[in-house]
């Protein structure tokens, strides 16, 4: 089980909501190549309201992540697609069911 996760929040402005969903969906392939990142969902709360969570084997594949091409591609979306800037947490797993 990886240790480490992410759980970022992101609010859209309204009428950025929808290519906010769009970045998030062009981000799988980024993330699908990211060798430390175990697991990676993209989630819409509300129409405005869009989250992220990932998990990784360790801190170093934690901060690979925080400087690779999603964070920078959603750090440059943040001034002009969203009402403020993302939530990000990082999270210490206790437990998970995977197949």
């Amino acid at each position: 089980m990886p240790p480490v996760a992410l759980l970022a929040r992101i609010e859209a402005k309204p009428e950025h909501a929808e290519a906010v969903a769009e970045l998030l969906l062009g981000a799988l392939p980024l993330a699908q190549q990211e060798v430390e990142t175990r697991t990676w969902y993209a989630f819409r709360e509300s129409t405005t309201v869009f989250g992220i969570f990932d998990t990784f084997d360790d801190e170093q594949g934690l901060q690979a992540h925080l400087q690779g091409p999603i964070a920078a591609a959603l750090m440059e979306a943040a001034p002009r697609m969203l009402a403020a800037p993302p939530d990000i947490r990082r999270l210490d797993l206790l437990a998970a069911a995977l197949p």
